[in-house]
């Protein structure tokens, strides 16, 4: 890691001590480029993102996930094209042996990322969260990685149990169990509502990072920041967004053969220079 990017790392390990910040979601250096342009200290990749990008799907139990490769490369073309932190999305390090998730975060680290999720999803209909142990085991070969490159970065221990189900304590019982392996952040994902969040912050015992964006949920920033919540992402929601624009763009064309899609478009001039360095 160069000292610039050491530089970085370090800014947004301390966004994670003390208040609540926005982490926003990027699939390529174009949108995390226009993400960093409105002025947010750190981007986050998104899988979602990513996926859809390639025609792919996310969060899902089929076999055609994107592949380890491919996402490290999307990861580092992220990061070279930003002056701001990058979080990357690591879905379940990759694969189920901690050796595997060892690797991504070493690979992760390689391709500048400043910090990184790892969760207990599988992918497997039959069992869709790694069982506790192997989950908590996975973690702390992680963070032997992140110890031993000596690096600032931030290591996320995300839990889907409320995704695939679960109750809250499960959720609690499992982000305590990856904090108290060496993650610095917990993540709990499908916690929208007020109630729920503020029984997750009470109980674990650590900063918490929630995702908004997956129900619409009407609870703001501010709201959140009341609650005692560390960091909010916003998951794949701004790259559904924009693909629904595109949806209805195509739908337009191919039924009505009117171009109104393109009244709101950003001229090309304005992209040019947004992307200008």
């Amino acid at each position: 890691m160069d000292i610039e990017r050491r530089e970085l790392a370090a800014r947004f390990v301390g966004l994670h001590q003390e208040g609540c910040f926005l982490l926003p979601n990027a699939w390529d250096a174009g949108s995390a480029r226009v993400l960093e342009s409105a002025g947010f200290p750190a981007v986050a990749t998104t899988s979602a993102g990513v996926a859809f990008s390639l025609g792919r799907p996310d969060h899902d139990c089929g076999g055609d996930r994107v592949d380890r490769a491919t996402m490290t490369g999307r990861i580092r073309e992220i990061a070279a094209g930003v002056r701001i932190p990058v979080s990357a999305d690591l879905e379940d390090g990759f694969g189920e042996s901690p050796e595997t998730v060892a690797e991504t975060i070493s690979m992760a680290l390689a391709a500048g990322a400043a910090g990184g999720n790892i969760e207990d999803f599988t992918g497997d209909r039959s069992r869709p969260l790694y069982d506790p142990e192997l989950a908590a085991d996975r973690m702390r070969a992680a963070r032997e990685v992140v110890d031993a490159a000596g690096e600032p970065f931030v290591l996320v221990g995300r839990t889907d149990v409320l995704l695939t189900g679960g109750p809250l304590d499960e959720a609690v019982r499992r982000a305590d169990a990856y904090l108290a392996a060496g993650a610095d952040c917990a993540f709990v994902p499908g916690a929208a509502d007020a109630e729920t969040i503020g029984t997750l912050v009470k109980e674990i015992d650590g900063p918490l990072n929630v995702v908004m964006g997956l129900t619409g949920s009407a609870l703001t920033l501010a709201e959140l920041r009341e609650l005692g919540v560390r960091r909010v992402t916003v998951g794949g929601s701004i790259a559904r967004a924009m693909y629904a624009r595109l949806l209805d763009a195509a739908r337009e064309l191919a039924e009505r053969g009117t171009f109104s899609y393109a009244e709101d478009q950003i001229s090309q001039t304005d992209l040019n220079e947004l992307f200008r360095r």
